[in-house]
């Protein structure tokens, strides 16, 4: 483990990294009380291969303990970026092939994993921002659809490709359905089609397209800075919690009871407090 200073007109702190054997394959960076995770596999498109996903999961996880420590957190937003022309072609192809070599025991502990680095990705507190150029195909829809917000280039090129290579985006199915919905998932799964960022934007897996990529995320951050920390999180947790309730009860006296006491706990906050 290394360890690094981070310094920002909002905060001065000491963080360690935990590094794998490919330590940079996936950087961590926190500067100005933003995160940021850049995928940095630029020679092979970002391709994700065990040790991209288990790297993932170790940033994602130093993140979320760096939110924890920093007492309702100064860290404002993550953003999940990539290096190269490509946001991510998803599955590294060696690694696949490795994995139908394994028992299906293996291969279940591997999806698991996978599984739960895109879960971390999307449990995160605090609001998470993906920043898409170029291609991003397969696993790749994955991080995005785990993501808050999703700001795409124009140009940039969008496909579930697993059904042409006989595989399933099985991990990533429950991200992706709760992000476009079961119709859009029946089309675009089954089809394996390659879709641009318009009809990305329409289904609603991309927020919103741009042709200047640092200047959407400038913009962004310039807002996120206008913000209450603890008000954008409990906002985040309120979406999360209303969402699941919703689906299974309605909205329902009890849902209509918790919005209200979670209402009336955060108008009580310091933040509500300075911010009134």
């Amino acid at each position: 483990s290394s360890s690094s200073l981070v310094a920002s007109n909002y905060c001065v702190r000491e963080f360690s990294s935990t590094r794998s054997n490919d330590e940079d394959c996936v950087l961590l960076e926190v500067d100005d009380c933003f995160a940021t995770i850049t995928l940095n596999r630029p020679k092979v498109h970002n391709a994700m291969s065990e040790t991209v996903i288990s790297s993932l999961h170790n940033r994602l996880k130093e993140v979320s303990e760096l939110v924890k420590e920093e007492n309702k957190s100064s860290i404002r937003a993550l953003f999940l970026k990539s290096n190269g022309k490509n946001f991510s072609a998803g599955a590294d192809l060696e690694y696949m092939k490795r994995l139908g070599e394994y028992p299906q025991e293996k291969n279940f502990e591997d999806a698991m994993q996978l599984s739960s680095m895109f879960n971390s990705l999307a449990t995160l507190r605090i609001p998470t921002v993906a920043l898409v150029q170029g291609a991003a195909y397969g696993g790749a829809l994955g991080l995005i659809s785990a993501s808050d917000i999703v700001i795409a280039e124009s140009r940039s090129k969008f496909c579930f490709s697993e059904a042409k290579l006989g595989l399933i985006p099985g991990t990533i199915a429950p991200f992706v359905v709760k992000k476009i919905g079961a119709a859009q998932c029946r089309r675009f799964f089954l089809t394996a089609e390659v879709f641009d960022s318009k009809v990305a934007t329409n289904i609603g897996l991309v927020s919103e397209q741009t042709d200047n990529l640092d200047e959407s995320e400038e913009t962004l951050k310039k807002q996120f800075r206008q913000n209450s920390p603890s008000g954008m999180n409990v906002s985040k947790y309120l979406i999360n919690e209303v969402e699941a309730r919703i689906v299974t009860g309605g909205v329902s006296t009890p849902l209509r009871r918790f919005t209200a006491e979670l209402l009336s706990k955060q108008r009580g906050s310091k933040d509500a407090q300075d911010g009134l």
